[in-house]
């Protein structure tokens, strides 16, 4: 009897390893599809500008992450990370940064994987590194006392949540969630992310199954593809885009699949997103995550972009209100 049901147990596994094996191979990243996307346009014109100039910081395993810091000069300032949106890097928060440094000290990394200096473009070690390497920031550059912000736009956002789920959760004082991506059917979140993303389908659905069974081996994999605008890619910063994720990197980038349990472990935070933002649905994030948390605040801002959200005024404001009332 009991080598029967071992034998039965063995040949499930046998066929559910086949089945994700035969997913996993059938598909490979291909072409870009088409000029469905986000605008760049936005983004890029803060490359005319004399940016910050970046420093290194060593983490856990020696990578040498890369970052800029803006120091507001006051006693009692908090500090206030700041997270990019997926394909791009920390640049996009240049003149956000430089405004909000008059309330708080600012780091912006450029996550591992991303900018000009990604290690492993598209790439991490394992699930779950990004949070070690932002408990890693935090600790290395939080003054005593100093009470800590995490903000996040787009999938940088999603980064925020998982981080107030996870482990290091305890560090935060606050967070700031600028058009959050929650999961792929969370009610914000448009088709595809309006045509921004690319995923492989069958890919994930194999490497999910696989990594179910405890099997990690294949986790380097890409399983999602962005459009970045030929433009931006033949352009000056073309180099430092990310157009593609492995399958640790892009679980790495997002909530939980209980996302709402990752929610429920936010402080304090506020939510900004644009009522014309192409990826997400703004107006639903407040009935989807009041289900889970009633410790936000959120601002709609009207005619604003999925991009274009970090440079609105009315972002920047919003935030300078929250910091003052830490």
């Amino acid at each position: 009897m009991i080598f029967t049901v071992l034998k039965f147990v063995a040949i499930s596994v046998a066929i559910t390893g086949a089945i994700a094996l035969i997913l996993i191979a059938s598909q490979r990243p291909g072409p870009r599809g088409g000029a469905a996307g986000l605008d760049f346009s936005g983004p890029l014109s803060a490359a005319g500008a004399a940016a910050q100039p970046q420093e290194t910081l060593p983490l856990r395993d020696g990578f040498e992450m890369q970052l800029r810091s803006y120091d507001s000069g006051r006693e009692g300032a908090p500090l206030l990370v700041l997270v990019h949106g997926s394909g791009w890097h920390g640049l996009q928060f240049d003149r956000l940064a430089r405004r909000l440094s008059a309330r708080a000290d600012v780091l912006v990394p450029d996550l591992r994987g991303h900018g000009a200096e990604p290690g492993r473009r598209g790439d991490l070690d394992y699930i779950g590194q990004f949070e070690d390497d932002l408990a890693d920031l935090i600790a290395a550059r939080r003054r005593p006392g100093q009470k800590i912000v995490l903000g996040g736009h787009s999938s940088g956002g999603g980064l925020v949540v998982r981080f107030a789920g996870g482990p290091h959760g305890q560090m935060l004082d606050g967070a700031v969630l600028l058009a959050p991506f929650l999961k792929h059917d969370a009610p914000p979140t448009r088709p595809n992310s309006g045509g921004w993303a690319q995923p492989l389908t069958r890919r994930l659905i194999g490497l999910s199954m696989l990594n179910a069974a405890g099997i990690s081996a294949l986790n380097h994999l890409a399983v999602i593809q962005f459009n970045i605008p030929q433009e931006v890619l033949d352009g000056p910063l073309g180099r430092t885009a990310t157009t593609a994720y492995s399958y640790r990197l892009n679980t790495s980038y997002a909530p939980r699949g209980d996302y709402l349990a990752d929610v429920k472990a936010l402080p304090p935070f506020l939510l900004v997103a644009g009522t014309a933002d192409e990826a997400f649905d703004a107006a639903a994030y407040q009935p989807t995550m009041e289900t889970a948390t009633d410790r936000g605040r959120y601002l709609l801002v009207p005619d604003i972009g999925h991009l274009d959200i970090v440079d609105a005024p009315e972002t920047a404001a919003a935030i300078e209100d929250f910091l003052d009332a830490l």
